[in-house]
């Protein structure tokens, strides 16, 4: 087949969710397709990042969406019921851009990552069409308006709603639509969403292998650092879960790593507490650390950090949240905790317990390797554009 594919943003660096998914899933389609990857940009590109995506698929465009057309629909939106998430990443100029490409490149099937994508493939082209829907964006927004301050908690729920009308909305466009779990896809409010087909996220489990290295930090957290769910979950962690685990274990150390981090993670910086940033080695930080634990309470779809933390044998604790998409199994391969007392007491089992914390990690190991591989995920997506196609 000739695909091509929308995604919101250039995938490379892999900081973000969203682009781990979709530069893993090219890769694998590209072995047997034709792949044009069109990516929409309004930051700076990393140096690399063309050269890279080169090496993965056939074409790589990117069309930059300019700032003050961005701001301006943002603004106009404020009129209408779109979601601004999609109002963001629509601009007329783009769109002409990406008709004179799909009529050029012709292609078999189109693949649009994310709602964020769709406004400008939905009722153009006589072309089947697959809508990755990701995650639930509309339960994620709302689990934010829950927890957001008095003056922005409007602004969040009026996203949340106009998010549910546009996922369901957005459904009857697209020949075939995906999403990462059976959770977020029971959030999607439409009658049919059954037929949502579920396509989970690979991990590389040779490059997320366990190593045996001095550990410097008892306790690690990952992620990209400027998005709210991780934001909350970094400053649970430091300033209600350590705290609690130090009374037990003094000399506990918190390792927060991770790109883009804002100025309230900067601010938990002590000497307990390191925030290292981006890493080039993501690895390294997972190999140094004797326990993986995110306290998410926000967001939705599935946590890649909790896949390769799992994959490089560190045990791991999270919440019933984060781990709904996971399955793994609570006591054998992950342990769940659902407040900071229930956390600290874990982690502090962990620590105390080296044999436990062992049997968890090398359990946690064989659920990844078992049932998260780009390889055979990706095989059921384009088994699923196929099926389009017939």
């Amino acid at each position: 087949m000739k695909l091509f594919v929308l995604v919101s943003r250039v995938p490379y660096p892999l900081e973000k969710g969203d682009k781990l998914r979709i530069y893993h899933q090219v890769k694998e389609l590209s072995k047997n397709n034709t792949v044009f990857l069109c990516c929409l940009n309004s930051e700076k590109i990393h140096k690399n990042a063309i050269k890279e995506l080169e090496k993965i698929c056939a074409e790589v465009r990117v069309i930059p969406l300019g700032k003050t057309n961005i701001y301006w629909n943002l603004f106009l939106n404020i009129f209408l019921d779109k979601p601004f998430q999609v109002a963001y990443f629509y601009q007329r100029s783009a769109a002409i851009k990406i008709n004179k490409l799909i009529e050029n490149f012709k292609p078999d099937h189109i693949y649009s990552q994310l709602i964020r994508t769709s406004e400008y493939v939905k009722k153009k082209f006589d072309i089947p069409k697959t809508i990755d829907y990701m995650d639930s964006l509309s339960k994620g927004m709302d689990r934010r308006a829950k927890s957001a301050s008095f003056l922005s908690r409007p602004i969040f729920m009026s996203e949340a709603k106009r998010l549910v009308r546009y996922e369901n909305l957005i459904f009857d466009y697209f020949d075939k639509q995906t999403i990462i779990s059976e959770q977020d896809r029971d959030f999607i409010w439409h009658q049919n969403r059954k037929k949502i087909d579920i396509i989970r996220n690979g991990l590389d489990s040779v490059y997320f292998h366990p190593k045996s290295e001095k550990k410097e930090y008892e306790i690690l957290f990952t992620g990209n650092m400027s998005y709210i769910p991780n934001i909350d979950s970094a400053v649970f962690l430091a300033e209600d879960i350590l705290p609690l685990v130090k009374k037990t274990i003094p000399e506990a150390r918190l390792l927060i790593a991770g790109a883009n981090p804002v100025k309230k993670i900067k601010k938990l910086a002590s000497d307990d507490i390191i925030v290292s940033g981006w890493m080039e080695d993501i690895r390294d930080a997972y190999w140094k650390s004797k326990v993986f634990v995110a306290p998410l309470r926000l967001g939705s779809g599935l946590q890649n950090k909790l896949l390769e933390a799992m994959a490089c044998e560190i045990p791991c604790v999270t919440t019933t949240l984060a781990n709904n998409a996971l399955d793994a199994k609570n006591k054998t391969s992950i342990l769940l905790a659902e407040n900071a007392d229930e956390f600290a007491n874990t982690i502090i089992q962990l620590l105390q317990n080296p044999e436990l914390a062992e049997k968890i990690a090398k359990k946690g190991r064989q659920h990844v390797i078992a049932n998260f591989n780009w390889s055979s995920t990706t095989n059921e997506l384009e088994n699923l554009m196929l099926t389009a196609n017939s």
